[in-house]
């Protein structure tokens, strides 16, 4: 962990997820936007992080009562109180919300430790409480019962799926109010300049367009003419 600097964290808390799909796309990357979930809450700051990964299999009943939240080691447990600060806990529920993720008191704890925020492909209990914190999370939808009587925690840091997206360590996650994307670690620094580029002209063709342009050679550009305007327009 502690690959993303401060400066690229940052910027990529001003690129929206809308924006990186198509620098990625553009990449040859059709797959990172994680389906199905949607943040609790509204109006809270874009997640940004390094992925810090936890993988659930199917509970089986010899192993999964709830005397195994007694145990330290528990992997959910250990996940809750060992993944860094500012990175983002994602969780592999493997699309299944019928039991939570986790609820408001782990959720809490981690933003109590100052991580970046909490994804899962299932459910969280305590969602109203969740959606109060001011601390970035995404689920498919509320789920009431323990995670135990559907979930066993199994492993830590590994290579997960997260709602049909391939999650590796250190990937960097991205969220805000349209969801959650996944940058490949090898590609941040260039989703980082070209995105802070592409955000740009979007401002520029958001202003031009709410003034009354056509977006004909506005969007995607290819008048010269509004090239050279849009240079000018950097500059101040």
């Amino acid at each position: 962990m502690g690959h993303l600097t401060n400066e690229n964290r940052m910027k990529l808390a001003r690129l929206s997820t809308a924006t990186i799909a198509t620098l990625l796309f553009k990449k040859g990357l059709r797959n990172q936007v994680i389906q199905n979930v949607i943040p609790l809450g509204k109006g809270k700051a874009n997640m940004v992080g390094e992925a810090f990964t936890l993988r659930y299999i199917p509970a089986r009943e010899d192993r999964n009562s709830i005397e195994v939240f007694k145990d330290p080691a528990h992997p959910q447990r250990v996940a809750v109180e060992t993944c860094p600060e500012n990175a983002v806990l994602v969780m592999d529920s493997r699309k299944d919300a019928r039991a939570a993720s986790a609820g408001s008191i782990l959720v809490t704890r981690l933003m109590k430790r100052n991580t970046a925020g909490i994804i899962t492909d299932g459910g969280f209990r305590d969602s109203q409480e969740i959606s109060e914190l001011q601390f970035p999370s995404y689920h498919q939808r509320p789920s009431a019962p323990t995670n135990l009587t559907l979930h066993e925690a199994i492993a830590l840091n590994e290579p997960i799926s997260c709602g049909d997206v391939a999650v590796f360590p250190e990937d960097v996650l991205v969220g805000d109010e349209d969801g959650v994307i996944v940058i490949p670690k090898n590609l941040v620094q260039e989703v980082v300049n070209v995105g802070t580029e592409m955000t740009l002209f979007e401002n520029f063709v958001m202003e031009q367009v709410t003034k009354g342009k056509s977006i004909k050679g506005l969007y995607p550009l290819t008048d010269e003419k509004i090239k050279q305007d849009f240079e000018l327009w950097k500059k101040g």
